[in-house]
């Protein structure tokens, strides 16, 4: 790829759904904080490539020596994912048409394979790309009191997954009209969707887990294991 890969990882969550006395990105696994786990994955993939950590200000339990790579900056993030990636996204000097990754802070399984499967894909595709795998699960739809209404077909859903890569000028554009729009996004692709785009799927791994309730730590532990050679 010619154009320079940057990295942004949203880390100014405070996970409250683990319940825990800190940030959960800040929670043991392995040995490790998880956001020291996440960073070590993402270096090993992109080593060369430029990060941007997006954290609260008042952050005081993050360590510069988790950072593995030679160039790097720190952001303050949002209230919102969404937040933290503009301020980010503001903040960095990059090209129009360098690549962007963006990779949630609680996926520290994320293979270096899936990761540069993904930024060759965000560089080739005009709208961009982002890890996904298909639905294997039968899908219901609830009611607000939590009773099943009907099954819903399966055939062309897929569970979005992280790093989602575009170029700077695309995602910029994107979140910067999804600001304008006063509209919540929940991923990157989304915003990009909203544009009339159509990020390419690109199969990912199913043990990119996300870290968000107190047993995936112990189910993170065991693919962390399963994983070494």
């Amino acid at each position: 790829m010619s154009a320079s890969v940057w990295l942004i990882v949203p880390a100014a969550g405070q996970g409250r759904r683990m319940g825990a006395d800190r940030p959960k990105q800040y929670l043991p696994l392995a040995g490790e904080a998880i956001l020291a786990r996440t960073l070590m994955r993402l270096h090993a993939a992109l080593p060369e490539a430029r990060l941007v950590l997006c954290l609260d200000d008042d952050d005081g339990w993050f360590r510069p020596q988790w950072v593995p790579f030679a160039h790097w900056q720190r952001v303050a993030g949002g209230a919102e994912r969404m937040d933290s990636v503009l301020n980010a996204l503001r903040a960095m000097p990059a090209g129009e048409n360098d690549v962007v990754l963006v990779h949630d802070v609680a996926r520290p399984c994320v293979t270096p394979n899936d990761v540069r499967a993904l930024a060759n894909a965000a560089a080739s595709h005009s709208d961009g790309a982002l890890l996904a795998m298909p639905v294997a699960d039968t899908m219901k739809r609830a009611t607000p009191d939590g009773e099943c209404v009907r099954t819903e077909p399966r055939d062309g859903l897929w569970h979005a997954l992280t790093p989602q890569g575009f170029t700077y000028g695309l995602l910029r554009r994107a979140l910067e009209q999804a600001r304008k729009n006063a509209a919540q996004v929940t991923d990157e692709a989304s915003a990009v969707e909203a544009l009339g785009g159509r990020p390419r799927l690109v199969s990912g791994r199913r043990d990119n887990l996300k870290v968000t309730h107190p047993d995936d730590l112990a189910l993170a532990a065991a693919i962390l294991a399963a994983q070494e050679p």
